[in-house]
């Protein structure tokens, strides 16, 4: 192990030689820290969590008891090769949290960014990658190869089904299915999701200007209410979209779909 400050480990956990163990860290008793994980500063380790590797964890992060992090996939076809987990900054895990590292069929990689909450008993399964400031509330559970969006929330009992991906400033609601990908800005429900609206309330917080939103909500019904198929929708979503970035990146997410989007 490699650490500045043993006065903040409890000499009950238990960590492995190769550790590599930033300023400022607090790590409780009985938690396990394997080799090839490396703890950036002043992160927050409390008891029973298992943290393996090869994991790299960025600075500020809080881990709850009985997180298990970087841990082998659940994935059948996985044999025990060397895949990563990247973990970024100011990132906190509650209880019983679950997240595995990727395989070979993909990047062998599982990729968190920053400022996330994932409450008690969430899981991430292999090869995900979620981005910064998500919300994944109590038992939600997102499987293989999902990508997750800046500022998306997934409610309580939400499940996602893999290579799924769901988009930036998303809303899912407790106990959704999710089977196709999610566009941007969408509240979605039910099982399977189906949209519900538009996410108003969550980009009027984020500082999204109403004409933005007013032209998203444009974009939404040529989707969403006017009985069109998806390409004939885009062709009048881009003629909303007028050089504004918001409405292109919505445009680009349903126009790159590879599942379909739920409708």
């Amino acid at each position: 192990m490699t650490s500045n400050n043993e006065s903040l480990i409890h000499p009950q956990a238990i960590i492995e030689e190769g550790a590599c163990i930033g300023n400022n860290v607090s790590i409780g008793p009985w938690t396990y820290i394997a080799k090839d994980v490396v703890i950036g500063d002043n992160c927050v380790i409390n008891s029973h969590v298992v943290i393996k590797g090869p994991t790299k964890i960025g600075e500020g992060n809080h881990f709850f008891q009985f997180a298990s992090i970087g841990e082998d996939c659940q994935d059948l076809k996985y044999a025990g090769e060397r895949t990563e987990l990247i973990i970024g900054n100011n990132n906190t895990f509650r209880e019983s949290c679950t997240v595995h590292r990727g395989t070979i069929q993909d990047n062998s990689l599982t990729q968190i960014g920053s400022n996330n909450l994932f409450m008690a008993y969430t899981h991430v399964a292999h090869d995900c990658v979620v981005g910064n400031h998500c919300i994944l509330a109590n038992n939600a559970s997102i499987a293989g190869h999902v990508h997750v969006g800046d500022y998306a929330i997934l409610g309580g009992m939400t499940g996602v089904h893999q290579f799924c991906h769901i988009g930036a400033h998303s809303f899912v609601a407790a106990n959704a299915l999710v089977l196709k990908d999610i566009p941007p800005y969408l509240m979605v429900s039910g099982q399977p999701a189906s949209p519900f609206g538009l996410n108003s309330e969550g980009l009027k917080r984020r500082g999204f200007d109403k004409n933005v939103i007013l032209t998203i909500k444009r974009a939404y019904k040529e989707i969403y209410r006017k009985g069109l198929n998806v390409n004939e929708a885009l062709v009048n979503v881009a003629a909303l979209a007028d050089d504004m970035p918001e409405l292109t990146f919505f445009a680009e997410f349903i126009k790159n779909s590879s599942r379909g989007i739920a409708r």
